[in-house]
């Protein structure tokens, strides 16, 4: 049975989050205040940590401070909850090293997933350090993509962005190549009117911001998080040096890379060629397939950004949009789209 430590100091909101865990078989041990949720810490070594941030004695960013600085328990999963939900306090948990946060009042799936998808991630990455811990130190053989993000994983440095926060600008030099774990990343460049262009979608287990591998040549483009995002970076300097010892994977490099250059063109096709109906319907199923593993699901997604990948004004998308939900095709509810029938979208666009 997993084992979790939960430190808040709210008593009927830890006893009932104590009885919500122990229902999903969980062991739970609670904890009062920060100063005791250390202590317990240190002593029992628990699976997994959820903890207030607001607390007396101690609190979260102390208590975060205080076990990572301890070589038992530095590595344990720590997740913030919270009922502040300023941007700045949620950047300040995750700048310390939280690997999640959830804010008050949540639900009972939401609390559960966030904790099962953090125990997943630390058994599959133990796991593979027991593999490699059982196999002979040599120079690794990097044989394919798969393979390449295997050694993102391993070796890359992990990134939290927030959503709308900026990975890198235009211009900025080109240090880092990533592999997203989870979120949407979208990359953009400005026209000579200021106006933005969507250059790419990067979704869960993509890799981007390559420019270049032999020249010192900034990105040349800005990318921007659409919804929280954990990446994983690799400098370029070490990028190159597996790649020339690995020629197999640097062609199926040179492939994705192609295959990305083709997307941009015929991006750019259609913004120069395809109606408004056209161009809306295929953004809206690009942004279907990069964020739902079904289609038909709901998307979360601004009006500005699918104007801006549709290369078209955010007015006239909406007015297309609108005349789409007339027609029966999608269905809106604030910034939720959900696609009523794909089959008559993909025949537009």
């Amino acid at each position: 049975m997993r084992k979790i430590l939960l430190i808040e100091d709210d008593v009927v909101l830890r006893e009932n989050t104590s009885e919500l865990l122990e229902l999903s078989n969980y062991e739970v041990t609670s904890a009062s205040n920060g100063k005791i949720g250390v202590q317990l810490a240190q002593k029992i070594v628990p699976d997994i940590i959820v903890c207030d941030i607001m607390m007396p004695e101690l609190d979260g960013y102390g208590v975060l401070e205080a076990l990572t600085k301890n070589e038992v328990t530095k590595h344990i999963p720590f997740i913030f909850l919270s009922a502040k939900t300023e941007r700045s306090d949620v950047r300040k948990g995750m700048d310390l090293g939280a690997d999640d946060y959830i804010t008050k009042p949540f639900n009972e799936d939401e609390l559960i997933s966030a904790i099962e998808s953090r125990l997943a991630k630390v058994s599959i990455l133990k796991d593979r350090r027991e593999i490699n811990e059982a196999i002979e130190e040599e120079e690794e053989d990097i044989r394919s993509l798969n393979d390449l993000k295997n050694y993102f994983e391993d070796n890359g440095e992990t990134f939290i962005f927030l959503k709308d926060a900026s990975i890198y600008k235009e211009g900025n030099n080109s240090n880092y190549i990533y592999l997203i774990n989870s979120g949407l990343i979208k990359c953009h460049k400005l026209d000579e009117q200021g106006k933005q262009l969507t250059t790419a979608l990067y979704k869960e287990d993509d890799l981007f911001g390559y420019t270049s591998f032999s020249q010192n040549l900034a990105y040349q483009e800005s990318a921007t998080a659409i919804q929280k995002t954990e990446l994983v970076g690799l400098s370029k300097k070490t990028l190159t040096g597996v790649l020339n010892k690995n020629h197999k994977v640097t062609l199926e490099l040179i492939e994705l890379l192609t295959e990305d250059l083709a997307v941009v063109k015929d991006q750019l096709l259609q913004m120069a060629y395809s109606s408004v109906s056209k161009k809306t319907a295929k953004t809206i199923l690009m942004f279907a397939e990069k964020l739902n593993r079904k289609p038909e699901d709901q998307i979360k997604i601004s009006r500005n950004d699918l104007a801006s990948v549709a290369g078209i004004a955010t007015e006239t998308l909406i007015r297309t949009m609108s005349s789409f939900k007339k027609q029966g095709l999608i269905e809106i509810e604030g910034r939720t789209i959900r696609i009523l029938d794909l089959e008559k979208l993909k025949e537009i666009s």
